[in-house]
Protein backbone atom coordinates (compact mmCIF):
# COMPACT_ATOMS: atom_id res chain seq x y z
CA UNK A 1 0.00 0.00 0.00
CA UNK A 2 1.72 3.67 -0.98
CA UNK A 3 0.96 6.04 1.72
CA UNK A 4 1.30 9.63 1.47
CA UNK A 5 3.90 11.80 3.03
CA UNK A 6 4.19 16.05 3.72
CA UNK A 7 7.71 15.24 3.71
CA UNK A 8 8.76 15.97 6.97
CA UNK A 9 10.81 14.09 9.15
CA UNK A 10 8.54 12.40 11.94
CA UNK A 11 11.53 12.64 14.00
CA UNK A 12 11.33 16.78 14.55
CA UNK A 13 8.58 18.90 16.65
CA UNK A 14 5.80 19.40 15.28
CA UNK A 15 6.65 23.18 14.53
CA UNK A 16 9.32 22.22 12.28
CA UNK A 17 6.82 20.26 10.47
CA UNK A 18 4.82 23.27 9.99
CA UNK A 19 8.14 25.02 9.01
CA UNK A 20 9.08 26.95 11.34
CA UNK A 21 11.54 25.10 13.49
CA UNK A 22 14.61 26.85 14.41
CA UNK A 23 18.08 24.80 13.31
CA UNK A 24 20.44 23.21 16.34
CA UNK A 25 23.07 23.72 14.41
CA UNK A 26 24.24 26.52 11.84
CA UNK A 27 21.99 26.58 8.57
CA UNK A 28 24.59 25.71 5.82
CA UNK A 29 26.36 28.81 4.01
CA UNK A 30 25.77 30.06 0.84
CA UNK A 31 27.96 31.58 -1.90
CA UNK A 32 31.43 31.76 0.59
CA UNK A 33 30.21 28.62 2.33
CA UNK A 34 32.42 25.36 2.17
CA UNK A 35 33.88 24.13 -1.31
CA UNK A 36 32.35 20.45 -2.07
CA UNK A 37 36.21 18.27 -2.98
CA UNK A 38 37.12 16.93 -6.09
CA UNK A 39 36.32 13.35 -4.29
CA UNK A 40 33.51 14.13 -2.53
CA UNK A 41 32.05 15.52 -6.04
CA UNK A 42 32.92 12.22 -7.77
CA UNK A 43 32.15 10.07 -4.80
CA UNK A 44 28.46 11.66 -4.65
CA UNK A 45 27.94 11.61 -8.62
CA UNK A 46 28.89 7.71 -8.92
CA UNK A 47 26.63 7.16 -6.28
CA UNK A 48 24.12 8.97 -7.52
CA UNK A 49 24.63 7.26 -11.17
CA UNK A 50 24.95 3.69 -9.45
CA UNK A 51 21.26 4.85 -7.23
CA UNK A 52 19.52 5.66 -10.78
CA UNK A 53 20.73 2.60 -12.35
CA UNK A 54 19.55 0.32 -9.74
CA UNK A 55 16.29 1.96 -10.27
CA UNK A 56 16.22 1.66 -13.77
CA UNK A 57 17.45 -1.82 -13.54
CA UNK A 58 14.92 -2.78 -11.55
CA UNK A 59 12.20 -1.63 -13.40
CA UNK A 60 13.43 -2.72 -16.74
CA UNK A 61 13.71 -6.39 -15.09
CA UNK A 62 10.98 -6.71 -12.80
CA UNK A 63 8.47 -3.81 -13.88
CA UNK A 64 8.52 -3.08 -17.29
CA UNK A 65 8.24 -6.94 -18.81
CA UNK A 66 5.30 -7.49 -16.78
CA UNK A 67 3.27 -4.84 -17.93
CA UNK A 68 1.48 -5.62 -20.91
CA UNK A 69 0.36 -3.13 -23.07
CA UNK A 70 -2.96 -3.61 -25.10
CA UNK A 71 -3.26 -1.80 -28.11
CA UNK A 72 -6.49 -1.85 -30.17
CA UNK A 73 -6.60 -0.48 -33.71
CA UNK A 74 -9.11 -0.43 -36.48
CA UNK A 75 -8.19 -0.99 -40.05
CA UNK A 76 -10.43 -0.45 -43.16
CA UNK A 77 -10.15 -2.39 -46.63
CA UNK A 78 -12.49 -2.09 -49.76
CA UNK A 79 -11.17 -5.82 -50.28
CA UNK A 80 -12.78 -7.41 -47.25
CA UNK A 81 -16.30 -8.85 -47.47
CA UNK A 82 -18.92 -7.48 -45.86
CA UNK A 83 -19.37 -10.64 -43.80
CA UNK A 84 -16.54 -10.26 -41.98
CA UNK A 85 -16.93 -6.42 -41.39
CA UNK A 86 -16.56 -6.30 -37.57
CA UNK A 87 -13.93 -8.71 -37.30
CA UNK A 88 -12.07 -9.00 -34.16
CA UNK A 89 -8.87 -9.94 -34.58
CA UNK A 90 -6.29 -11.04 -32.04
CA UNK A 91 -2.21 -10.41 -32.55
CA UNK A 92 -0.01 -11.70 -30.43
CA UNK A 93 3.98 -13.17 -30.65
CA UNK A 94 7.39 -14.11 -29.48
CA UNK A 95 6.39 -15.75 -26.44
CA UNK A 96 9.89 -17.45 -25.72
CA UNK A 97 8.70 -20.23 -23.59
CA UNK A 98 11.71 -20.91 -21.54
CA UNK A 99 13.85 -18.08 -21.18
CA UNK A 100 12.29 -15.38 -19.30
CA UNK A 101 8.28 -16.13 -19.69
CA UNK A 102 6.94 -19.72 -18.44
CA UNK A 103 3.23 -21.72 -18.51
CA UNK A 104 1.83 -18.77 -15.70
CA UNK A 105 3.19 -15.70 -17.43
CA UNK A 106 1.20 -17.29 -20.61
CA UNK A 107 -1.65 -17.57 -18.41
CA UNK A 108 -1.65 -13.95 -17.73
CA UNK A 109 -1.89 -13.25 -21.45
CA UNK A 110 -4.36 -15.79 -22.10
CA UNK A 111 -6.74 -13.92 -19.63
CA UNK A 112 -6.31 -10.74 -21.67
CA UNK A 113 -6.86 -12.41 -24.93
CA UNK A 114 -10.20 -14.39 -23.39
CA UNK A 115 -11.24 -10.70 -22.49
CA UNK A 116 -11.08 -9.58 -26.10
CA UNK A 117 -13.66 -12.54 -27.49
CA UNK A 118 -11.69 -12.21 -30.16
CA UNK A 119 -12.74 -13.96 -33.75
CA UNK A 120 -9.86 -15.13 -34.92
CA UNK A 121 -6.33 -15.45 -33.28
CA UNK A 122 -2.88 -15.23 -34.66
CA UNK A 123 0.07 -15.99 -33.32
CA UNK A 124 3.18 -14.77 -35.11
CA UNK A 125 6.34 -17.44 -34.41
CA UNK A 126 8.93 -17.50 -31.28
CA UNK A 127 6.21 -19.89 -29.13
CA UNK A 128 9.79 -21.22 -27.59
CA UNK A 129 12.95 -19.56 -26.83
CA UNK A 130 15.16 -22.54 -27.71
CA UNK A 131 13.39 -26.21 -27.00
CA UNK A 132 9.76 -27.81 -28.16
CA UNK A 133 9.97 -28.82 -24.88
CA UNK A 134 9.28 -25.92 -23.11
CA UNK A 135 6.11 -25.50 -24.81
CA UNK A 136 4.51 -29.34 -23.35
CA UNK A 137 3.08 -27.41 -20.11
CA UNK A 138 1.37 -24.46 -21.35
CA UNK A 139 -0.74 -26.48 -24.12
CA UNK A 140 -3.46 -26.50 -21.97
CA UNK A 141 -3.27 -22.94 -21.60
CA UNK A 142 -3.71 -22.45 -25.08
CA UNK A 143 -6.23 -24.92 -25.82
CA UNK A 144 -8.38 -23.44 -23.70
CA UNK A 145 -8.23 -19.86 -26.01
CA UNK A 146 -11.22 -20.12 -28.46
CA UNK A 147 -12.44 -18.14 -31.82
CA UNK A 148 -15.19 -18.92 -33.75
CA UNK A 149 -13.21 -18.27 -37.22
CA UNK A 150 -10.04 -20.09 -35.90
CA UNK A 151 -6.29 -20.33 -34.09
CA UNK A 152 -3.51 -19.93 -36.55
CA UNK A 153 0.09 -20.12 -35.40
CA UNK A 154 3.54 -19.69 -37.86
CA UNK A 155 6.93 -20.36 -36.82
CA UNK A 156 9.34 -18.19 -35.80
CA UNK A 157 13.41 -18.17 -36.22
CA UNK A 158 13.82 -19.52 -32.52
CA UNK A 159 11.13 -22.84 -33.27
CA UNK A 160 13.78 -24.39 -35.75
CA UNK A 161 15.39 -27.19 -33.59
CA UNK A 162 12.62 -29.63 -33.52
CA UNK A 163 9.62 -28.42 -35.86
CA UNK A 164 7.86 -31.72 -35.74
CA UNK A 165 7.12 -31.76 -32.35
CA UNK A 166 6.56 -28.08 -31.70
CA UNK A 167 4.06 -28.29 -35.05
CA UNK A 168 2.41 -31.44 -32.93
CA UNK A 169 2.18 -29.30 -29.55
CA UNK A 170 0.60 -26.36 -31.44
CA UNK A 171 -1.63 -28.35 -33.62
CA UNK A 172 -3.15 -30.32 -29.62
CA UNK A 173 -3.63 -26.54 -28.04
CA UNK A 174 -5.77 -25.83 -31.33
CA UNK A 175 -3.56 -23.60 -33.87
CA UNK A 176 -3.33 -24.58 -37.55
CA UNK A 177 0.03 -24.10 -38.11
CA UNK A 178 0.88 -22.87 -41.94
CA UNK A 179 4.38 -23.19 -43.63
CA UNK A 180 3.82 -21.74 -47.13
CA UNK A 181 0.42 -22.31 -47.03
CA UNK A 182 -3.13 -21.25 -46.63
CA UNK A 183 -6.48 -21.49 -45.31
CA UNK A 184 -9.35 -20.10 -46.73
CA UNK A 185 -12.32 -19.19 -43.55
CA UNK A 186 -16.04 -19.07 -44.51
CA UNK A 187 -18.58 -16.92 -43.17
CA UNK A 188 -21.62 -15.44 -44.86
CA UNK A 189 -21.32 -17.12 -47.90
CA UNK A 190 -18.14 -15.49 -48.39
CA UNK A 191 -14.62 -16.21 -47.44
CA UNK A 192 -11.34 -14.86 -46.66
CA UNK A 193 -7.80 -16.40 -46.73
CA UNK A 194 -5.15 -16.50 -43.91
CA UNK A 195 -1.55 -17.36 -45.11
CA UNK A 196 1.46 -18.49 -43.36
CA UNK A 197 4.69 -18.21 -44.36
CA UNK A 198 7.99 -20.23 -43.20
CA UNK A 199 10.59 -18.25 -41.49
CA UNK A 200 13.18 -16.41 -43.58
CA UNK A 201 15.82 -17.31 -41.36
CA UNK A 202 15.96 -21.00 -41.11
CA UNK A 203 12.93 -21.55 -43.19
CA UNK A 204 12.58 -21.45 -47.25
CA UNK A 205 9.38 -19.08 -47.28
CA UNK A 206 7.62 -19.51 -50.91
CA UNK A 207 4.87 -16.78 -51.34
CA UNK A 208 4.28 -18.47 -54.62
CA UNK A 209 2.81 -21.79 -53.53
CA UNK A 210 1.34 -20.48 -50.35
CA UNK A 211 -0.88 -18.96 -52.28
CA UNK A 212 -1.95 -21.49 -54.92
CA UNK A 213 -5.27 -22.14 -53.85
CA UNK A 214 -6.27 -18.85 -52.94
CA UNK A 215 -8.89 -17.63 -55.56
CA UNK A 216 -8.19 -14.34 -57.04
CA UNK A 217 -9.66 -11.27 -55.17
CA UNK A 218 -10.11 -13.24 -52.03
CA UNK A 219 -8.83 -10.99 -48.85
CA UNK A 220 -5.71 -12.51 -47.79
CA UNK A 221 -4.32 -11.79 -44.37
CA UNK A 222 -0.26 -12.87 -43.84
CA UNK A 223 1.62 -14.08 -41.20
CA UNK A 224 5.34 -13.53 -41.71
CA UNK A 225 7.88 -13.42 -38.48
CA UNK A 226 10.12 -10.87 -39.89
CA UNK A 227 7.89 -7.94 -41.27
CA UNK A 228 10.83 -6.40 -43.39
CA UNK A 229 10.27 -9.42 -45.80
CA UNK A 230 7.23 -7.46 -46.55
CA UNK A 231 9.01 -5.43 -49.09
CA UNK A 232 9.30 -8.79 -51.18
CA UNK A 233 5.75 -10.34 -50.44
CA UNK A 234 3.90 -6.72 -51.21
CA UNK A 235 4.75 -8.12 -55.05
CA UNK A 236 1.33 -10.57 -54.26
CA UNK A 237 -2.11 -10.28 -53.32
CA UNK A 238 -1.87 -9.88 -49.82
CA UNK A 239 -3.77 -7.84 -48.11
CA UNK A 240 -2.25 -6.81 -44.59
CA UNK A 241 0.50 -8.48 -43.07
CA UNK A 242 1.34 -9.60 -39.44
CA UNK A 243 4.58 -9.86 -38.10
CA UNK A 244 6.93 -9.84 -34.75
CA UNK A 245 10.40 -10.63 -34.55
CA UNK A 246 12.16 -7.64 -33.24
CA UNK A 247 10.58 -6.94 -29.80
CA UNK A 248 10.46 -3.42 -30.61
CA UNK A 249 13.78 -3.82 -29.98
CA UNK A 250 13.16 -4.80 -25.99
CA UNK A 251 15.42 -1.72 -24.86
CA UNK A 252 14.62 1.77 -26.75
CA UNK A 253 16.05 5.06 -25.60
CA UNK A 254 15.02 7.97 -25.39
CA UNK A 255 15.76 10.47 -28.95
CA UNK A 256 17.01 7.26 -30.11
CA UNK A 257 14.55 4.30 -30.40
CA UNK A 258 15.90 1.00 -30.21
CA UNK A 259 19.20 0.12 -29.80
CA UNK A 260 18.95 -2.97 -31.67
CA UNK A 261 16.59 -5.07 -33.54
CA UNK A 262 17.42 -8.28 -35.14
CA UNK A 263 18.21 -9.10 -38.63
CA UNK A 264 15.14 -8.78 -40.75
CA UNK A 265 13.92 -6.15 -38.75
CA UNK A 266 15.46 -3.02 -39.07
CA UNK A 267 12.93 -0.85 -41.54
CA UNK A 268 10.02 -2.23 -39.67
CA UNK A 269 10.54 -2.18 -35.85
CA UNK A 270 7.21 -1.29 -34.12
CA UNK A 271 3.53 -0.86 -34.92
CA UNK A 272 1.60 -0.07 -37.92
CA UNK A 273 3.78 0.62 -41.17
CA UNK A 274 3.01 0.92 -45.12
CA UNK A 275 5.31 -0.50 -47.84
CA UNK A 276 6.83 1.77 -50.06
CA UNK A 277 5.13 0.99 -53.54
CA UNK A 278 1.65 -0.76 -52.69
CA UNK A 279 0.82 0.61 -49.39
CA UNK A 280 0.11 -2.48 -47.95
CA UNK A 281 -0.17 -2.14 -44.42
CA UNK A 282 2.62 -3.77 -41.93
CA UNK A 283 1.81 -4.59 -38.10
CA UNK A 284 5.11 -5.39 -35.94
CA UNK A 285 4.18 -6.62 -32.48
CA UNK A 286 6.48 -6.02 -29.74
CA UNK A 287 5.91 -9.82 -28.47
CA UNK A 288 5.37 -11.01 -25.22
CA UNK A 289 8.66 -12.92 -24.36
CA UNK A 290 11.92 -11.29 -24.46
CA UNK A 291 15.40 -13.27 -25.27
CA UNK A 292 18.74 -12.94 -24.66
CA UNK A 293 18.26 -10.48 -21.77
CA UNK A 294 15.18 -10.69 -19.33
CA UNK A 295 14.70 -6.92 -20.04
CA UNK A 296 12.75 -4.54 -21.46
CA UNK A 297 12.75 -0.39 -21.18
CA UNK A 298 10.63 1.71 -22.80
CA UNK A 299 9.25 -1.21 -24.88
CA UNK A 300 6.52 -2.99 -23.03
CA UNK A 301 5.09 -6.56 -24.34
CA UNK A 302 2.49 -6.40 -26.67
CA UNK A 303 -1.23 -7.55 -27.23
CA UNK A 304 -2.91 -6.54 -30.40
CA UNK A 305 -6.44 -6.28 -30.57
CA UNK A 306 -7.11 -5.45 -34.63
CA UNK A 307 -11.02 -4.70 -35.36
CA UNK A 308 -11.28 -5.37 -39.68
CA UNK A 309 -14.06 -3.35 -41.33
CA UNK A 310 -14.76 -2.75 -45.07
CA UNK A 311 -13.85 0.05 -46.59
Amino acid sequence: MNKKSSGASPDLPAAAAEGSYRYSTPPPQTGSGRKITRRQFLTRGAAALFGAGLLTSGYAWQGEPNWLDITRLELSFKELPSAFAGTRLVHFSDVHLGFNKDVHDLKRLAGHIKEAQPDIICFTGDIVDSYAEDLTESVPVLAGLSAPLGKYAILGNHDYKNTELLTRLLNEAGFRVLRNQSYLVKQGGASIAVTGLDDMLHGKPDPQAALKDVPEGVFTLLMMHEPDYADTVEAYPFHLQLSGHSHGGQIRLPFVGAAYTPYGSNKYISGLYYTDKKRMPVYVNRGFGETYMPLRFMCRPELTIFTLHRA
